[in-house]
């Protein structure tokens, strides 16, 4: 297929090379001439603009984007995607926003002609560069079905939500919990440490009684429990906290507008808040531990 790609940050570069390594046909845009380069290098053509690529011989484009200003100029202006594009055109935004945006956007790009879905994505950038993503789609099925060829060059689990913005729902409501279930297990474990246990012990214990979640059997925030986390390579790499605070203010954000009470999920914002405050935004959201350690724990 002939793919139009925009946005190739951490997450969409890779997805964009397992596109070109699955035989489809792309051009792409970046503000980035690295990340362009790379894509080109690997087969990709490039596109000199936003409207360029949106003119250009495709017949679908993907979007993966910061956050839901970019995502709505990039679709909503005067020389975006939906200005130029033609009504035969799929589209497809990876982004992770908030789920009123998805829908604004979707809406406008139905009145163009255009059929769209969300499908934010969760697997962070080692998921993103092997193809095993988890994508959550929002959209219509017959959509949803069109996309799926592609979503399988880029993700194993890809699941359809429900109507638009639904997929961000699931995003943003996936990533609540996952913050508030990290901070909790990094409070049993300073707890349980500095009551004298050993902590691959206690994590041990933890993993397989009622404790047991994500945050502790594949992530464990406590050095040196689990060699794969980025707890034990000084809370580089993964997932960021600064990343973590985005999706929770997504999430509380929505909560807002649905009239929904959040109460750990905001707890869990101003935690993070605080974290990001004190220079920390770069580590990995496992690294909220040290809130309740000091930097005992490197």
């Amino acid at each position: 297929m002939k793919i139009g790609f925009l946005g190739l940050g951490n997450m969409g570069g890779p997805m964009a090379h397992n596109l070109i390594k699955a035989g489809h046909q792309l051009t792409v845009f970046d503000l980035s001439q690295a990340a362009v380069t790379s894509l080109v290098d690997a087969g990709a053509s490039a596109a000199p603009s936003i409207a360029a690529l949106a003119q250009a011989d495709i017949e679908l484009i993907i979007t993966m984007l910061p956050a839901a200003q970019h995502v709505k100029s990039v679709y909503l202006g005067e020389e975006g995607l939906l200005a130029n594009v033609a009504p035969t055109v799929k589209l497809i935004d990876s982004s992770t926003i908030d789920p009123m945006s998805a829908r604004e956007v979707a809406t406008a790009a139905a009145k163009n002609g255009n059929r769209m879905i969300d499908a934010p994505v969760s697997g962070g950038t080692g998921g993103a560069a092997a193809g095993t993503l988890t994508f959550m789609v929002g959209g219509e099925q017959s959509d949803f079905d069109a996309a799926l060829p592609v979503l399988q060059a880029m993700g194993k689990n890809i699941v359809h939500c429900g109507p638009a913005g639904n997929g961000q729902v699931a995003k943003v409501a996936n990533n609540m919990l996952l913050a508030i279930s990290m901070i909790g297990t990094a409070e049993a474990m300073n707890l349980g440490v500095s009551l004298g246990m050993d902590p691959k012990v206690l994590a041990g214990i933890i993993n397989t009684s009622s404790g047991r979640c994500w945050s502790s059997d594949t992530y464990n925030p406590y050095p040196g429990v689990l060699d794969t986390a980025p707890a034990s390579r000084g809370y580089t790499g993964g997932f960021g906290s600064d990343l973590m605070l985005k999706d929770l203010g997504l999430a509380t954000e929505a909560a807002k507008q649905a009239r929904q009470p959040v109460i750990l999920g905001g707890l869990a914002q101003q935690l993070y808040q605080t974290f990001s405050s004190q220079g920390n935004g770069g580590l990995d959201f496992s690294a909220i531990i040290k809130l309740y350690a000091g930097d005992t724990h490197e």
